[in-house]
């Protein structure tokens, strides 16, 4: 080989000198190159586990430079005074858990500091290092485009198929009151399911049934329940019955509680921290950049007595900003604002260093509240749910609340959120517009933040003498054994200032020939005698004031007397949504009202709409209407075993 070299032209061999020099300096060019966000790209390889460049570089980086851009951001910040710039040392490789730290732990200015420098680091560039300085001396040659390899293209979160997760429930059968006149379930004053419905709607996307709960679709809508003179009684009760709008056979119960509002400058102090995924998962525009947008709103709400916290987690949690008062609010802004996706998700980490946090900084008999950010992909680290919902639980018991926000589509985990938040003491919202940011942190913090009630049941006895059949229309992860009722140490749901809970019974009446329940051979004769004949049911509500571990009861007689020729605008809504939802579900439960009904008996109502929640539900019915077509019932009403 070498003889064959030496018989080459000189002007052979410098060509070939040529090539050589061109590819060592493609080859160069590309261990140097940054793969397109170095501060996205580099935490998503380095958190996904993923040996490559990226992260072979981030490993044999110098101490002091990370050092250096760690002071330089946590300065920028405003955590720490700016240290004074590294002496250079010899280059020594990081640790394994060094690299990590640096990937997953730093906040967004670390970040910002790495994009601003350019390293060249790794084992094949030093080993070159005498090749590299010998063409830096010499003169470059010109290369032809052709010559050069393009640089890799940057990684980048790889969503998979539609993994979105609901939790499998079956609507509440029809119950026979002679054998079950008690009905006992726990109040839900979630809505998160009717948003998350909506926008697989304005997406063009059938919702699945299980993606439907009606007590969310309920409770999302305001329907003017009388509300509490003061917080001495933290809530009232009301009910109204009239005939069902879709069979005049039966009766439809509300029932209807509204918590007292407490103004929002009267609010007690605030301790809120702020739980933001910042995993690969939450990239998108429906994510992140909403979820920074959606606080920004609630930040701007807050008071100096007020503390703010965020802690942000991947494939590890960090600290990003400390307890800081509420009237620094370009600080914290400027914190929200840093925040960038990469890397996988570990929410157990995350919700434990939370709830640390609001430890550190309890505002005792002030709100102290957790609030996660999250499409509820937890991947790594502690991803059992039962083990996540145990530690949840175990952790209400210092006083400190979680409220869930789901943000996101194809990956978004509605059975986890919603259930961190019931066994947390909170509420779970989905947020899928700025519009719904602006309604549940701002219109409604009070009663998002401010919890006036704890463990609110409701247990209503039906008079077997007046009713045959009833049916809860929704709340069926909700129901409670007959003796949780007066046992306080089972927990229930929570009721926030100015908050309205809604829930609805259908009734057939003794006597109506709209029963469902085929007759039984052997009856008590003395069934239908019992009971007293003026009242309908008896309602009792439990719950406990804050802070209070014994309940109280409330007891309202639903008297035959205030029955309702016709059904109140309110009730019309609640039915028209009701209906709407069990339409999205398979249409089964309404004796055919469709589509069309529906849309009916929601135009006929006349209440205020000053948001435009109303006239925003009408469309979706006729976006439903021309997207899934005519109701076909696949199957009949359930009923009780």
């Amino acid at each position: 080989m070498q003889a064959s070299t030496s018989r080459r032209s000189p002007s052979a061999r410098h060509s070939m000198h040529l090539l050589s020099a061109a590819l060592l300096a493609a080859l160069a060019l590309s261990a140097c190159q940054a793969p397109g966000d170095v501060n996205s790209s580099t935490s998503k390889n380095e958190q996904v586990g993923k040996v490559g460049g990226a992260q072979a570089a981030q490993a044999d980086a110098p101490r002091d430079k990370l050092q250096a851009a760690d002071a330089a951001a946590a300065a920028s910040a405003g955590y720490i005074a700016p240290a004074e710039p590294a002496k250079s040392i010899p280059a020594q490789p990081l640790t394994e858990s060094e690299a990590k730290s640096a990937g997953n732990l730093a906040p967004a200015g670390l970040a910002q500091a790495q994009v601003d420098q350019v390293m060249v680091t790794g084992s094949r560039v030093r080993e070159d290092s005498r090749l590299v300085r010998r063409m830096a001396a010499a003169p470059m040659p010109v290369a032809s485009p052709a010559m050069i390899a393009p640089p890799p293209p940057p990684p980048y979160y790889s969503q998979p198929a539609n993994t979105e997760k609901y939790a499998e429930r079956e609507d509440n059968p029809v119950v026979r009151a002679s054998e079950q006149p008690l009905s006992t379930f726990s109040i839900d004053v979630d809505t998160g399911s009717y948003a998350n419905v909506r926008r697989m709607l304005n997406d063009g996307q059938r919702p699945p049934a299980d993606a439907v709960r009606a007590e969310e679709f309920i409770n999302y809508f305001d329907y003017g329940h009388a509300a509490p003179k003061s917080l001495a009684t933290p809530f009232k009760v009301s009910t109204e019955l009239a005939p069902a709008p879709w069979n005049a056979q039966r009766q439809l119960l509300m029932i209807g509680i509204k918590g007292y509002d407490v103004p929002k400058q009267t609010l007690p102090p605030v301790n809120l921290v702020f739980l933001i995924d910042t995993s690969g998962s939450m990239e998108s525009p429906d994510k992140l950049p909403l979820l920074k947008s959606a606080f920004s709103m609630l930040t701007k709400q807050l008071r100096a007595q007020d503390r703010i916290s965020i802690v942000v987690y991947a494939g590890a949690a960090g600290l990003v900003l400390p307890p800081t008062p509420g009237d620094r609010q370009q600080e914290i802004l400027d914190a929200l604002g840093r925040l960038q996706a990469g890397g996988s998700t570990n929410g157990g980490d995350g919700i434990r260093l939370a709830y640390a946090t609001a430890k550190q900084a309890f505002i005792k008999d002030g709100v102290n509240r957790v609030i996660l950010a999250t499409d509820g992909d937890f991947n790594v680290g502690t991803v059992d749910n039962n083990a996540l919902e145990t530690m949840v639980a175990d952790q209400r018991k210092s006083g400190i609340a979680l409220t869930t926000l789901g943000f996101g589509t194809g990956n978004y985990n509605d059975q986890l959120s919603e259930k961190l938040a019931d066994v947390g003491d909170g509420n779970h919202a989905y947020i899928d517009t700025l519009q719904e940011a602006r309604k549940v942190l701002v219109e409604e913090m009070g009663s998002t933040l401010l919890t006036i009630a704890r463990d609110v049941k409701i247990q209503i006895e039906f008079n077997p003498a007046q009713v045959a059949e009833y049916r809860l229309i929704g709340y069926e992860n909700r129901l409670l054994k007959r003796e949780d009722f007066a046992n306080d140490k089972v927990d229930a749901g929570d009721i926030g200032a100015g908050h309205e809970v809604t829930a609805l019974y259908e009734i057939t009446p003794v006597g109506s020939k709209a029963t469902r329940l085929p007759a039984l051979r052997y009856t008590e004769a003395t069934a239908a005698a019992g009971g007293k004949d003026g009242e309908i049911a008896n309602l009792k509500l439990r719950y406990k004031r804050p802070g209070e571990d014994r309940s109280q009861l409330i007891e309202t007689p639903v008297l035959r007397s205030g029955q309702r020729a016709v059904a109140s605008d309110p009730m019309r809504m609640a039915a028209s949504v009701a209906a709407f939802a069990d339409a999205l579900r398979g249409g089964s439960q309404y004796d055919g009202w469709g589509w069309d009904q529906i849309l009916a008996s929601a135009r006929s109502v006349r209440l205020d709409d000053r948001w435009g929640q109303r006239a925003e539900f009408v469309r979706l019915v006729e976006r439903a209407k021309s997207q899934i077509g005519e109701l076909k019932p696949a199957n009949g009403v359930a009923v009780s075993d």
